[in-house]
């Protein structure tokens, strides 16, 4: 009997059905969603479910994900989930042509910040125009002070690796707005997470 390769996680098992609700006013009805660092692929199992009419494109450097990600596809057998691809956010070139929506969940600080600069630049030339780009995760804002569970957060991801860590949301917006994209809206999310919706000018 071959292991059983899906991998579980307790967070994204906790923040799939807020993420959803969000994505749900942000997303195209229909047209292809590319999720970078799709993890376990717990989430694009339940957001592919939900939204049946996108076709949704999992993505994540790791083989080990990636397995994970097949065996869940193996298990639930969705018509709306294609294979994962093997996608670096800071590559020259990604293995995808064009996307109507790009969406990245809890990877901006737990990456390199020239990660979030290629998730930005490549994001703004696969996306028509209006199209969305959707980040979740916690953020720093220069008006508010940083929640003691994220500051805890952000010690313990420096700590693992000095090139993480939780991103100014300014930086990420001037990043965003020199390749073209533009801040829609950010929403408030449980656990102090943010959702942020840049869209394609």
């Amino acid at each position: 009997m071959s292991p059983d390769l899906r991998r579980s996680s307790p967070a994204a098992q906790r923040n799939r059905e807020p993420i959803l609700q969000v994505l749900r006013s942000v997303l195209p009805r229909d047209g292809i969603v590319l999720e970078l660092a799709s993890g376990s692929g717990e989430h694009v199992i339940h957001f592919a479910a939900a939204l049946a009419d996108l076709t949704w494109q999992p993505s994540d450097p790791s083989s080990e994900a990636r397995a994970s990600i097949d065996a869940w596809i193996a298990a639930e057998k969705p018509r709306n989930i294609l294979a994962p691809l093997d996608l670096d956010a800071t590559a020259a070139t990604w293995p995808i042509a064009r996307a109507d929506a790009v969406i990245a969940i809890n990877m901006v600080h737990i990456s390199p910040w020239a990660a979030t600069v290629g998730l930005l630049r490549h994001a703004a030339s696969l996306l028509p125009a209006a199209g969305p780009l959707f980040l979740y995760g916690p953020y720093r804002r220069d008006s508010e002070e940083l929640a003691p569970s994220n500051a805890a957060f952000d010690a313990d991801l420096r700590a693992r690796n000095p090139a993480w860590g939780l991103r100014c949301l300014d930086d990420v917006t001037r990043e965003a707005e020199a390749v073209g994209l533009l801040l829609d809206r950010v929403v408030t999310m449980p656990a102090n997470n943010l959702s942020v919706i840049f869209v394609r000018a």
